[in-house]
């Protein structure tokens, strides 16, 4: 790329991101005037700045927002904005909150992941004919998987802001919700990183090769780097005087962790919330607390990025008849998988008909961690682009859902209404 050309394109990138973040500040706002997650309004800003809304205006200005030798520049901004978002889902993740809870959550979040599964692998062999992507040798399996484990998401954060908005994080059903999408989204992301491997190897060698590196690389974050973190951030080493080297080892142990699950055949995205989540919390919050908090903010502003390089994949005027057809067939599986489910398993293990409601209500939740997990299969080809838009509508449908039926059942306080913020912290 030649000098000229790449000022030019570094104005490009300056300019798209000038319109990006207000727009998503803004769609924020408006949403949470809704009495929606702020994280679904900037979702939208994103999917309006694409080919469906801004696109078909005259002229086309996201093509002139978004030129093509911009968007690498802006997908590499994405994924930085993807892997720092990662690690924040991967550092709130509390797997205490899965103890004393025993067969009722672990009964409840198999549940609403085996059924949902169940559909979206169904769906994926009735929708071959009409755009799924077979991958070679895999044929539907990577589809099929991919499909089962999209379907079984449920998002932590989103679910987690919803609650605190409800004025139930604290409550017997909050806690039990959480703990259930705890399980449920390390059981997807599982399936998730079974489905890259296997869409990735390109024979029997290969694929125990991959699973082999992923397993020892799971192990060594477990036993090695986190024994090595909590004594590198314990409080009393002279070195913690400040945050500053906390930040330094926390930051590169992101980018290192998310660079060597890549260079695995896994996607950055594994690496990152596997770091997240063996970083020594109570070390961090006793003498730097404001690391995670910076890295959360800094995802804040790149997470937009992200949402726009989603919508540019995304064109609602493609789906045509059988695209709406396929998006009414996705919708009533995910919401019957996911209600019926939890709901079921809830009555069976002794909750009320109320509790067991309204928990099927809230494991329908997928927001943002849905998003992910869509981009990543399109990225390994499993999935098309009218697919992948159908599936992220439906991820905003059942997101949007989720806040107005849970209102029904269980009225805000009028104190927690008024007293409701901005917390993009939270997705």
């Amino acid at each position: 790329m030649s000098g000229s050309v790449l000022e030019e394109t570094i104005r490009d990138v300056l300019i798209g991101l000038a319109v990006v973040v207000p727009a998503a500040i803004v769609c924020g706002r408006i949403a949470q005037r809704l009495r929606q997650p702020a994280v679904l309004g900037e979702i939208a800003a994103g999917l309006m700045l694409g080919p469906s809304l801004l696109g078909l205006l005259p002229g086309n200005p996201t093509a002139a927002l978004f030129p093509e030798q911009a968007r690498p520049f802006l997908q590499l901004l994405a994924q930085l904005g993807l892997v720092l978002f990662m690690f924040g889902v991967g550092y709130h993740l509390d797997v205490a909150q899965l103890r004393g809870r025993g067969r009722q959550v672990v009964s409840v979040s198999l549940s609403s992941v085996a059924l949902p599964f169940a559909l979206g692998t169904g769906l994926a062999v009735a929708f071959a004919s009409w755009g799924l992507t077979e991958r070679g040798r895999t044929g539907l399996l990577g589809p099929a998987l991919f499909l089962g484990a999209a379907m079984s998401i449920t998002a932590f954060p989103v679910l987690a802001r919803i609650l605190t908005d409800h004025g139930l994080a604290r409550e017997r059903i909050g806690t039990m919700a959480l703990a259930c999408a705890a399980l449920q989204d390390l059981l997807a992301w599982g399936i998730l990183a079974v489905v890259v491997v296997v869409v990735n190897a390109d024979g029997p060698w290969p694929l125990a090769r991959m699973a082999l590196l992923s397993a020892l690389f799971v192990l060594g974050m477990l036993y090695v780097i986190k024994p090595v973190l909590r004594w590198l951030l314990a409080p009393e080493r002279p070195w913690n005087g400040d945050s500053t080297l906390a930040q330094g080892v926390v930051f590169s142990g992101l980018l290192l962790s998310a660079w060597a699950t890549d260079a695995m055949g896994l996607h950055t995205v594994f690496g990152a919330f596997v770091f997240g989540a063996v970083v020594p919390r109570r070390q961090l919050e006793a003498h730097a607390p404001d690391v995670p908090a910076r890295i959360e903010q800094s995802s804040l502003l790149l997470l937009p990025v992200f949402f726009t390089v989603t919508g540019l994949s995304v064109d609602f005027r493609g789906l045509g008849g059988q695209g709406l057809a396929m998006l009414l067939a996705v919708l009533i599986a995910a919401c019957a998988g996911k209600f019926i489910g939890a709901a079921a398993a809830a009555r069976l293990t002794g909750a009320t008909p109320r509790q067991a409601t309204t928990l099927g209500v809230l494991m329908n939740a997928r927001g943002l961690t849905e998003l992910v997990l869509l981009n990543v299969g399109l990225g390994l080809g499993v999935i098309d682009g009218r697919v992948f838009t159908v599936m992220v509508a439906m991820a905003v449908i059942t997101t949007m859902m989720t806040g107005p039926l849970l209102q029904r059942l269980v009225p805000t306080p009028p104190s927690r209404t008024a007293s409701r913020g901005r917390a993009d912290a939270v997705r």
